[in-house]
């Protein structure tokens, strides 16, 4: 991993399609709105898009953390924007401000944290778990 410099920005936009939405994804009694964990999808993949040119061959990242304000809803068909911001750099953990808009208002925002990984070695840990059985199920 290169240096990353506090204040890069990345982004994510999404429209907003049926299987987005919280009665889809989650239960069908929920109203048709954007479900929480697309929004969170949505900050973490402008999280990753942030730092992705800092990566080096073979890294990558995954979320660690996340503490989120789903504050506004969103109806199908809007796009929401993500956008996040790098605040705080520690080794390998990166730690972000994130929000989300649609075309009216901010629908989001809070932090999360990314913690930069070797791609082989990490699947190499999840071989090994697989192949104990104890951990994944299909």
């Amino acid at each position: 991993m290169r240096p990353i410099p506090l204040g890069t920005k990345g982004a994510f936009t999404l429209r907003v399609l049926p299987e987005h939405l919280a009665n889809q994804f989650k239960d069908a009694m929920l109203p048709k709105v954007l479900a929480t964990p697309v929004m969170i999808l949505i900050m973490e993949n402008a999280a990753l898009d942030a730092i992705r040119p800092f990566l080096e061959l073979g890294e990558s990242a995954v979320g660690t953390e996340i503490d989120v304000r789903h504050i506004a809803a969103t109806p199908v068909g809007h796009h929401v924007r993500g956008e996040a911001e790098v605040i705080k750099v520690e080794g390998k953990r990166i730690e972000f401000k994130v929000s989300a808009n649609d075309e009216i208002e901010e629908i989001g925002n809070g932090t999360h944290q990314r913690i930069v990984i070797n791609l082989r070695s990490f699947n190499e840990r999840l071989v090994i778990k697989s192949a104990s059985g104890s951990e994944i199920r299909e």
